[in-house]
């Protein structure tokens, strides 16, 4: 978006340029900017001779050429509108009545420096302001244009593109103060809205950002990225849920626009991972004390069994050391045996307390507090996982090739198959004697089912991740092949 007002900047700026090079060209004109060159130093010569410059119409005269050079010849002096400006002011202080009150001239003069009707400082200003511009010189074109406002408070183009010099400087807070004048005085191009309302999203200002997207909304009701840019900053501000609504009103709104229902889709995607993250955490938190305590259980049970080997070691040298008293390599034998089942002895005692810990640690949990908390996420799950789906298929119906909407089912069901791979590598061997068979075929299919999302996804757009994936998803297939493994297709 911000591309759109630069390049009506630049319309205004190249205009200015065209009527430079005008002036090189034209013999005419040529003429009259030289003209312009000798009026300007006799302008210049008379400021320093006391009695000229006590005049009110010696400033009076010296403010119109400076404004004609500005409006003109602006190569003469690129900055003649402030010395036009400079000059105005003193007539105002110069042109006095017997009562004290400002004479014609003066009066002539506000005029002029309120940007009154038929004046042209203003013009000059702006003109200028757009030739600093384009030179680059982006201190001054701001500084041109600020002082346009000051003359024409009610105006948007210098605002306008005040703002922008503004932007392009870095100047971020005169940025906002000038875009937020030129929508104060009905500016009504789009592209300022959205230009605005990220200066205030860098300050994570959102209510201000999302108010700003709304009032260019009332200029252009139909404007999609204004839109978008809502559901962008409520996302950024955390509000899910509100940006949802907002995307599906567009949706609704715009049923042809896959972008709206790619983005609705991805939110429910992103919102069912969060909720299976929630619930893997809340798993192990509730499993915290019965599976620690199982884990060391085992481990304990197999340094017992090691004991019993040492135990056996220890009946069995001893043996040899009574037929053999004098035998130093049994004697060193018997030694190690004996600080090995030292070591196994050690670190039951140690594990033994932990178990104790463990088991005091899972005391403190809310169980039943915890089994609520899994149940509603289970559920919000449930919903998003159905809404992703549905959103990217109704993408696909309007757009068959449509990459985001295919890589990302492809990427859904190849992480359904992940955390379904995982129960299998959670199980013990009487476990997998069970169920393993049976869950490695669903999780073979899952990996069946996004296979040929990946396989047109790369037929849409030829990118790595793709192919990087569809290569996983094919070497594992090849694996349950090898295994002997059948895939279970699922609805």
């Amino acid at each position: 978006m911000k591309k759109l007002f630069f390049a009506s900047a630049l319309s205004l700026f190249s205009l200015a340029s065209f009527a430079q090079d005008a002036a090189k060209e034209d013999p005419a004109a040529k003429l009259l900017v030289d003209g312009f060159r000798k009026d300007k130093e006799k302008s210049d010569k008379d400021v320093t001779d006391p009695k000229s410059s006590a005049k009110a119409a010696f400033w009076m005269e010296r403010a119109k050429l400076y404004e004609n050079i500005a409006s003109q010849a602006s190569q003469v002096d690129s900055s003649a509108a402030k010395t036009a400006y400079e000059a105005y002011k003193k007539v105002v202080e110069l042109d006095k009545t017997k009562k004290g009150e400002p004479g014609k001239s003066a009066k002539e003069a506000q005029t002029s420096l309120d940007g009154g009707e038929g004046t042209n400082l203003f013009n000059a200003f702006v003109r200028q302001g757009a030739e600093k511009y384009q030179a680059k010189n982006l201190a001054g074109a701001l500084e041109m244009f600020t002082i346009a406002q000051e003359i024409n408070k009610k105006d948007t183009l210098a605002s306008l593109y005040g703002g922008i010099a503004a932007q392009q400087l870095d100047k971020k807070d005169i940025a906002r103060d000038q875009f937020e004048k030129y929508a104060t005085n009905g500016g009504k191009d789009p592209s300022v809205f959205y230009g605005l309302a990220q200066l205030y999203r860098a300050e994570n200002n959102f209510d201000k950002a999302i108010e700003t997207l709304n009032k260019g909304l009332t200029q252009s009701p139909n404007n999609k990225d204004l839109k978008a840019e809502i559901v962008n900053i409520l996302l950024a501000s955390g509000k899910e849920d509100q940006a949802i609504k907002e995307l599906e009103a567009l949706a609704t709104a715009d049923p042809k626009n896959t972008q709206n229902m790619v983005n609705l889709a991805i939110l429910y995607d992103n919102m069912q991972r969060t909720a299976a993250d929630s619930i893997k955490q809340i798993k192990v938190k509730m499993g915290t004390g019965t599976n620690a305590s199982s884990s060391i259980t085992k481990n304990i049970e197999s340094e017992k069994g090691k004991i019993e080997v040492y135990d056996g070691e220890v009946k069995r040298i001893g043996a040899l050391i009574k037929k053999q008293p004098k035998n130093a390599d049994l004697k060193r034998q018997l030694s190690e045996v004996n600080a090995k089942k030292k070591e196994s002895l050690a670190a039951i005692t140690k594990m033994q307390g932990e178990i104790t810990a463990a088991q005091e640690a899972a005391k403190g949990n809310d169980v039943a507090g915890m089994e609520k908390s899994l149940a509603t996420l289970k559920a919000k799950q449930t919903e998003a996982s159905g809404k992703a789906i549905t959103n990217y298929k109704k993408v696909l119906e309007v757009d068959a090739a449509n990459y985001d909407a295919l890589f990302n089912l492809g990427v859904f069901y190849f992480n359904e198959a992940v955390l379904l791979k995982g129960e299998v590598d959670n199980m013990n061997m009487t476990e997998y004697q069970q169920r393993g068979k049976e869950i490695e075929g669903r999780v073979c299919g899952k990996f069946k089912k996004a296979k040929p999302y990946f396989e047109k996804a790369i037929q849409a757009k030829d990118e790595a991740e793709a192919k990087e994936t569809l290569t996983t998803v094919n070497g594992v297939l090849e694996q349950f092949t090898s295994k002997g493994v059948a895939c279970v297709d699922e609805p």
